[in-house]
C-alpha cells in the first residue's frame, strides 16, 4: 500500500478539488465573488470562454471538482486500470490551458514593471497590481494549480504501468531551438513599433499607440526575449552549475527546481495566451492587413509547448546526474552534457 508521503501528489489534487467544490457550491447559493460573468471586468466578454456563466454555474463547478477528487484518489491505487488518466490528463488541460485567458500572462508580465515603478518614479498611468491581478485573474492561478497539482500525481500512477518517458534529451534540446526562436518575431514587431516603423501594421494603427503604449510593448518583447535567453540554459552547463561571475554561487550545483518551476509556469502563461489570440482569430475578430497585432501571438502555443517539453527534459535528466554533482562537489561529466 502506497504511504501519505509517496502519494501527496494525489491527495493535494484531491484536497484543492474539494475545497474547489465547496466555493463553486458556495457560489450557486449566493456567496459573492463568482469569478465569471457579469462580476468579470473583462469589457466585452471575449477573455474567458467562461464569460456567459452565471453564479449557478457554481452546481457545475462542484460537480466537475467531485470527479476531480475521485480521480484523484484513483491515481493512489495500483489498480492496472488506465481509466484514472483517461479522465486525469484531459481534466488537467482544461485547467490549466483552458479556463485560463491572456490576462494570466499579462499580469504576470507587467508586475516586476509595477514593483520598479514606485522606485523609479513612473506613473503608468495610474495602474496598480490591482489592476493587474484582479479576482478573476487571481482565480485563473488557482485554477491552474488544481490542474498542475492533478498533472504531477498522473505521471506517478503512469510510471507503475511501465511506460517509457517520451522527454528525451534529445527531444529537450531541438525544444530549447524552438523555444527561443518562436517569440522573436513578435519581439521584431514589437520592437519596430516602439522605434516608429509600421512592422505588419498601417501607420494609422501605429499613429494609435504614439502615447506610450507601443513602449510597454517594446517592454513585454525584451521580456520575452530575456526570458529566450534563460530558456538556453535547459541545454547548456550554466544551467546545471553557477558560471564564475554570480558571487557566492560560482560553482555550486544550481538546484534543478530553481529552473523547472519559473520555466514550467511561463509555457503555461504563453499558451494560455496564444490559445486566446487563436480563439480571436478564428472568430474573425482580426483584420489580415494588420498580422503584426495578432500573427504573432498565434504562434505562442508552439512556444508554450516547446518550453515545457525542454522543461520536463531538464528535470528528467537532472535525476540522473552523479552523486558527487548532486552534492555540489564536481561539475557534470561531459557525457551528461553531451546528452543535453
Amino acid at each position: 500500500m502506497k504511504t501519505f508521503t509517496s502519494a501527496w501528489r494525489q491527495y493535494a489534487a484531491a484536497s484543492w478539488a474539494l475545497a474547489y467544490g465547496v466555493l463553486g457550491a458556495a457560489w450557486a447559493l449566493g456567496t459573492p465573488g463568482f469569478p465569471w460573468g457579469a462580476t468579470d471586468p473583462d469589457p466585452d466578454g471575449a477573455l474567458s470562454i467562461l464569460a456567459g456563466t452565471t453564479p449557478g454555474f457554481g452546481w457545475w463547478i462542484a460537480a466537475f471538482c467531485l470527479l476531480i477528487a475521485v480521480t484523484a484518489l484513483a491515481l493512489t491505487l495500483r489498480s492496472g486500470h488506465r481509466a484514472p488518466l483517461f479522465v486525469a490528463w484531459p481534466v488537467a488541460a482544461l485547467l490549466i490551458l483552458v479556463i485560463p485567458d491572456s490576462r494570466l500572462m499579462m499580469g504576470v508580465a507587467y508586475t516586476p514593471l509595477l514593483l520598479a515603478a514606485p522606485v523609479l518614479g513612473w506613473d503608468l498611468g495610474g495602474a496598480t497590481f490591482a489592476d493587474a491581478w484582479p479576482w478573476p485573474v487571481l482565480n485563473q492561478l488557482v485554477c491552474v494549480l488544481g490542474g498542475l497539482l492533478l498533472a504531477a500525481a498522473a505521471p506517478a500512477y503512469g510510471r507503475d504501468q511501465g511506460r517509457r518517458s517520451w522527454f528525451t534529451p534529445q527531444r529537450g534540446r531541438v525544444a530549447v531551438y524552438v523555444a527561443v526562436v518562436v517569440p522573436l518575431v513578435y519581439c521584431a514587431t514589437r520592437w519596430a513599433w516602439a522605434l516608429g516603423v509600421p512592422l505588419g501594421v498601417s501607420t494609422a494603427f501605429l499613429a494609435e499607440g504614439e502615447g506610450g503604449l507601443w513602449l510597454a510593448g517594446a517592454y513585454l518583447a525584451t521580456f520575452g526575449a530575456f526570458g529566450g535567453v534563460l530558456t538556453l540554459g535547459l541545454t547548456q552547463r550554466w544551467g546545471e552549475i553557477f558560471p564564475r561571475w554570480i558571487p557566492g554561487l560560482r560553482g555550486r550545483r544550481v538546484p534543478p527546481l530553481l529552473a523547472v518551476v519559473p520555466a514550467g509556469f511561463v509555457s503555461v502563461i504563453i499558451t494560455v495566451a496564444g490559445l486566446t489570440y487563436l480563439r480571436w482569430t478564428i472568430a474573425g475578430r482580426f483584420a489580415l492587413e494588420e498580422w503584426g497585432a495578432w500573427l504573432p501571438e498565434c504562434f505562442w502555443p508552439i512556444w508554450g509547448a516547446a518550453l515545457a517539453t525542454a522543461t520536463v527534459s531538464y528535470h528528467r535528466r537532472r535525476r540522473q546526474v552523479t552523486p558527487e554533482v548532486a552534492a555540489g562537489h564536481a561539475p557534470p561529466t561531459g557525457r551528461s552534457l553531451s546528452r543535453t
